[in-house]
């Protein structure tokens, strides 16, 4: 049975940027027959994911940038609380702690720059848009390197869990290929060659929702681990349980067998009785003349054999 559990945040995240995606590039192509908007270039015949964007579908593109980054810093933070929690292989340096920490500060900064340049748009505000831009690309770069290299950290210490190689495998190919992407856009940008950056344009946006779909990988491990504490407390409390029952048992085998604290007294005060009758005799015996000693010593002796005989009597009705 599938569990919904952390790992769902990524895919959500990655889920509504390749929709908002879609949405703007099926819009552009077919609803507005691949329109020219004002704030394209002469030369140009392919709209930026920005153009289309400060078109009709401004709000669209806005809620799906603030939907997008927000899921996915919140997958970052997941990622954390996680390791500190011990349901994924925790941090156990300050290096790595710190590499987490900058990863989550680096996003933020990427989120900012996304939900900024999209509100900034190309047509009415071209030069904050640029300057968002570079934050969103910077900022997620920077990002991935950060929690590539706690991942490869991590992956040489905990060479048991697999999912580290290949999580960090997945992040450094998305680093490669986005920063030389990066380049070869900013480029063609500069350059002047509209239609080759708008291609560069939408194929990163689609390789970034890829990255974001990557932590689907990091957080799923901990869906297992609360399954294996859940069957752990199971065990602990049968555990538990059947040693609870053997006390109870051995309690009651302790009544029948009538080991009472009270006959346990009674035992011991015929000791102490005995003791104190032996004493009484000597006394007797030492004080009185022969004659008397021996009738003395004789009676005493008798009523003590009939304490001890009615004592007898009383234990055997018990048992």
């Amino acid at each position: 049975m599938i569990r919904l559990s952390y790992w769902v945040t990524p895919i959500l995240a990655g889920a509504v940027w390749l929709a908002t995606l879609l949405a703007l590039l099926l819009y552009w192509a077919v609803s507005a027959n691949q329109t020219h908007y004002g704030s394209m270039a002469a030369s140009q015949h392919i709209a930026y994911i920005s153009d289309v964007g400060a078109s009709d579908l401004k709000p669209l593109f806005i809620t799906g940038c603030v939907l997008t980054t927000v899921l996915l810093d919140l997958s970052l933070a997941l990622d954390r609380w996680l390791r500190h929690r011990g349901r994924l292989a925790p941090n156990t340096t300050r290096g790595e702690k710190a590499l987490s920490w900058l990863t989550i500060l680096c996003a933020v900064v990427g989120t900012a720059g996304l939900i900024l340049l999209s509100v900034f748009d190309t047509a009415r505000h071209p030069q904050l848009h640029n300057i968002f831009l570079l934050f969103f690309i910077a900022g997620y770069v920077l990002s991935a390197v950060f929690i590539c290299w706690e991942y490869q950290r991590l992956g040489m210490r905990y060479r048991e869990h697999r999912v580290l190689r290949l999580s960090f495998y997945i992040k450094l190919v998305f680093v490669i290929v986005e920063i030389l992407l990066a380049i070869a856009f900013a480029s063609c940008t500069f350059t002047k060659h509209y239609n080759a950056g708008a291609v560069l344009e939408w194929v990163i946006a689609f390789i970034f929702s890829a990255y974001v779909f990557s932590f689907y990988v990091d957080l799923y491990p901990a869906a297992a681990t609360k399954q294996q504490r859940q069957q752990q407390e199971q065990m602990s409390a049968m555990k538990n349980g059947a040693g609870g029952g053997g006390g109870r048992r051995k309690m009651r085998l302790t009544r029948g067998g009538r080991e009472t604290p009270s006959t346990r007294r009674g035992e011991d005060d015929d000791v102490e009785e005995g003791g104190s009758d032996g004493a009484l005799d000597a006394a007797a015996a030492a004080d009185a003349p022969n004659g008397v000693a021996s009738f003395e010593a004789a009676r005493v002796g008798h009523g003590r054999r009939s304490r001890s005989e009615s004592r007898t009597r009383v234990l055997a009705s018990n048992f």
